[in-house]
């Protein structure tokens, strides 16, 4: 897998990430696509909040479910479960960080990570989509680039298939009857055969 391939699966995973906490009602996640000299070893972070700590468990719950069922895909370790104020889900190229809103607002993970990109998640849906259909246009002026420059075959005349049928027909030799001369001889030797025995 080439690094663009990784980078691709990766912008995906984050986007799946990013439907689950919308669905579980999340309230204002944002994806940061962290400056590569400034993250380490991530490139996005994904951050939601939640109005209570068994709306981040689940928030958290349908991320892990959504991507192990759809990419097979699992964290690396998750932290803050049992709490709920603030649940880690690290998969190493991208970090999601679930919220109590008040927790949110405490550490202030934006205002930390001022080098990075932040995206809302229709924002990074529409660029995804963009990259993605840019992708797909460089592939087939690719083909369409080797098809060009290969040799073409003549091309043949097509004939009704009853023609074609005939002309098949017409060309085979007539099976081969064997002459007098050959089946008299047959005969007598038959006959001498069984006057031996």
């Amino acid at each position: 897998m080439t690094t663009h391939d990784a980078h691709h699966q990766t912008r995906l995973l984050v986007q799946a990430a990013a439907q689950a906490c919308e669905d579980k009602k999340g309230l204002e996640t944002r994806i940061l696509e962290l400056d590569p000299v400034d993250s380490g070893l991530s490139d996005f972070f994904l951050i939601t909040s939640a109005t209570n700590d068994r709306q981040s468990v689940a928030i958290a719950d349908e991320i892990e479910h959504r991507l192990k069922t759809e990419y097979g895909v699992q964290p690396n370790s998750v932290e803050g479960r049992k709490q709920g104020e603030w649940i880690l889900l690290d998969y190493v190229d991208f970090v999601v960080h679930v919220f109590l809103s008040a927790r949110r607002a405490f550490y202030d993970i934006e205002r930390l990570r001022k080098s990075a990109r932040p995206l809302t998640p229709e924002a990074f849906d529409a660029e995804l989509k963009s990259a993605l259909a840019a992708r797909t246009a460089a592939v087939r002026k690719k083909a369409a680039n080797k098809t060009a420059g290969a040799p073409r075959k003549p091309a043949h005349k097509t004939q009704p298939a009853k023609k074609a049928a005939a002309k098949a027909t017409a060309k085979k030799p007539a099976p081969k009857k064997a002459s007098p001369r050959k089946t008299a001889k047959a005969k007598t030797q038959t006959g001498k055969a069984g006057i031996k025995g």
